[in-house]
């Protein structure tokens, strides 16, 4: 990590560029290395290359590999920089590498390394972008940062929204979300290069925090977030296909998704100055939870569109209220409790494809409908949970909205 002063003192580059970085970085591990895809699916099902069962397992195996890169992250021995180009790069590679034909094992081996890298990505960038941002005081940027995630989800849907519609094949689409990979990285690593300049070994590393007392129900919830939202963030495109094989009305559902998503953060500092975070994360779940429930009871274009408004609106949302409440709760660093809501929480992420994968397999015709609901009923619990759960004071929170 750089040394505030040394790094002030070799002209870091200024907030916005430090925090624009960051935010790129976010779009490509997140929005490309992660969630790309989503879109990506209906069009490889369309292709006959796979079909929603076996979609099912590929996208578990990339959540499996996000829980890998959270265990692994600290355990590389690198510096943050360092880490970030690395997970970047490989990031951009193994996106090249989906337009291979291949079997579908092959193809859920490239998405856990690329669910690895990703994590390995956001842990990086958690920590140098806030650390240098910290030192501006720019908090806005704090905040906007996690813009990121929904701009690459936004940015990634239109490409395959517009090469869809041009009659691009898919694997054609995965090489140009590649390359599209390497121009947004540009300017990232151009900033971590300033920044690189003016390291200087940081001081020693703060007491580790213990499990605050009732903090568990806390983790266990953020369980449930990835359980109930990694549903519709992986199968709301195909749904939409379901309806209309015409890719450029399919083919919204993502953008509209990363669009609410990516506004969300910039009214999420806001709301949450106004209202217990405990609260917010609670009606977040309520809202989400009927995101979820609403195409699998009635499926048409409106649910469709509602489902991404609202999943798409909250998810973010709740990212930043969890963290926030645990950062609250911890004496000392909180670090470790932040990565053990984060392991929970791509935990649920695996069980939610695995579920649905295996309700597929059981009842072709109603397997998602039931994933689904079981996702809703989930998080409806969570935000009565939540509801009464008492909250920590936003007086005791000094910086709030830099990490998930």
């Amino acid at each position: 990590m750089a040394n505030p002063q040394a790094v002030i003192g070799h002209r870091a580059p200024p907030a916005w560029a430090v925090g624009l970085a960051g935010l790129l970085s976010l779009a490509v591990a997140m929005g490309i290395g992660r969630f790309a895809f989503t879109p990506m699916l209906p069009l490889m099902v369309q292709a006959g290359q796979l079909d929603l069962g076996a979609g099912g397992w590929v996208a578990a195996a990339n959540y499996a590999g996000y829980l890998a890169g959270a265990l692994t992250a600290a355990r590389t021995g690198w510096s943050a920089p360092r880490l970030a180009v690395v997970a970047l790069l490989t990031t951009a590679a193994l996106t090249a590498a989906m337009a291979l034909s291949a079997p579908t094992a092959v193809w859920a081996a490239l998405r856990f390394l690329a669910g690895m890298a990703s994590a390995w990505a956001f842990v990086a960038t958690s920590v140098w972008c806030l650390g240098a941002l910290a030192n501006t005081g720019s908090a806005g940027w704090s905040s906007g940062l996690y813009a990121g995630v929904g701009t690459g989800i936004a940015v990634a849907g239109l490409l395959c929204l517009v090469g869809a519609t041009a009659g691009v094949s898919a694997p054609m689409l995965w090489v140009q979300l590649a390359v599209l990979c390497l121009l947004l990285l540009l300017p990232v690593f151009l900033v971590l290069a300033r920044l690189q300049r003016g390291t200087a070994p940081s001081g020693a590393r703060p007491r580790a925090a213990a499990t605050p007392a009732g903090s568990w129900g806390l983790v266990l919830c953020y369980a449930v977030l990835g359980f109930g939202y990694i549903l519709p963030a992986t199968f709301l495109p195909a749904m939409a296909r379901s309806l209309v094989d015409d890719p450029r009305w399919f083919g919204l559902t993502w953008p509209v998704f990363g669009t609410t998503a990516a506004l969300s953060t910039l009214v999420a500092a806001r709301l949450l100055r106004r209202a217990s975070r405990v609260q917010v994360w609670s009606v977040s779940h309520a809202l989400m939870g009927l995101g979820v429930l609403l195409p699998s009871v009635w499926l048409n274009g409106w649910t469709i569109a509602l489902s991404a408004l609202l999943v798409g609106g909250t998810f973010m949302v709740v990212t930043l209220a969890g963290v926030q409440e645990m950062r609250a709760r911890a004496t000392g660093d909180a670090t470790a409790l932040v990565s053990r809501m984060t392991a929970a929480f791509a935990i649920g992420q695996i069980a939610g494809p695995v579920l649905s994968s295996l309700l597929l397999h059981a009842w072709p015709e109603h397997g998602l409908d039931l994933a689904l609901q079981a996702g809703a009923l989930s998080l409806f619990a969570s935000a009565l949970w939540l509801w009464r759960a008492p909250s920590v004071s936003s007086a005791s929170l000094q910086e709030t909205s830099h990490a998930r």
